[in-house]
């Protein structure tokens, strides 16, 4: 998968395997989400075309399992687009961060770094570059760590397509994709920020479960963005370092 801030094989960059060697280490739960979401996909319905091409275009497992009890339930098409872009609206955080890593590409490049990128390979970049500026070997780090994410995805999607229909019901599988992704939402959960953006998620998604087209998940995203807004608003900006001169 080539690099396009680079023109050298990325493959062959030290940070490329630095960023598929940390990825590895959280793959086993990114594999299990994908096949759970790949049997999901065909058991609603949807047929294995249209999950292949779903899984391949889309790409986004929260907001696929979001949309599928909706157009199953023949829900209006904005109810589903509104779901699937409020579930996608942390992307919208990611790309703001990102602004300063990313600005001096161009949108064709910008667009394909906003389709492989994934929670956990944000999580990953930004622990590795906090400073919000280019680093040089931020490309191959980066290709590195979704090069493991899409693949481990798509294989286990991919997978998960073709036995749908040998995988009875009765296994679970729904249970097993919640505690997947209750495992990938404790990996990001960092700070005192995010721990209590989770928490106003999970009470609002409760307080509104009654709400028809499973509109709750609507309700406890726009909560959990609405709270992480006003608390990065409101917290003191860091005070400014403070050179000391050198005394002759």
């Amino acid at each position: 998968m080539p690099d396009p801030a680079s023109s050298a094989p990325v493959w062959r960059h030290p940070a490329f395997r630095d960023g598929a060697r940390e990825m590895t280490g959280i793959a086993l739960g990114l594999g299990a989400w994908g096949l759970v979401t790949g049997v999901a996909m065909v058991k609603t319905g949807l047929g294995i075309p249209l999950s292949v091409l779903m899984s391949l275009i889309v790409f986004a497992g929260s907001a696929q399992l979001a949309s599928l009890p909706l157009i199953v339930s023949g829900a209006p098409i904005w109810v589903v687009w509104a779901t699937a872009a409020c579930v996608n609206l942390r992307f919208v955080i990611f790309s703001a961060s990102w602004r300063p890593y990313l600005a001096e590409l161009s949108l064709r490049q910008r667009m394909m770094y906003g389709y492989f990128t994934a929670d956990l390979n944000y999580v990953m970049f930004m622990r590795r570059y906090p400073e919000p500026r280019p680093h040089p070997d931020q490309g191959p780090y980066f290709w590195g760590g979704v090069s493991v994410n899409w693949v481990t995805w798509q294989l286990m999607s991919m997978l998960g397509i073709a036995l749908a229909d040998r995988i009875p019901t009765e296994w679970g599988l729904g249970f097993a994709g919640t505690l997947a992704l209750l495992g990938l939402t404790g990996s990001l959960l960092s700070d005192r920020a995010t721990w209590i953006a989770a928490a106003v998620a999970g009470c609002a998604a409760v307080a509104a479960f009654a709400l028809p087209f499973k509109l709750n998940i609507v309700v406890a995203i726009a909560a959990a963005v609405a709270i992480g807004i006003l608390m990065d608003h409101f917290s003191p900006a860091p005070a400014p370092a403070v050179k000391l001169e050198k005394q002759p």
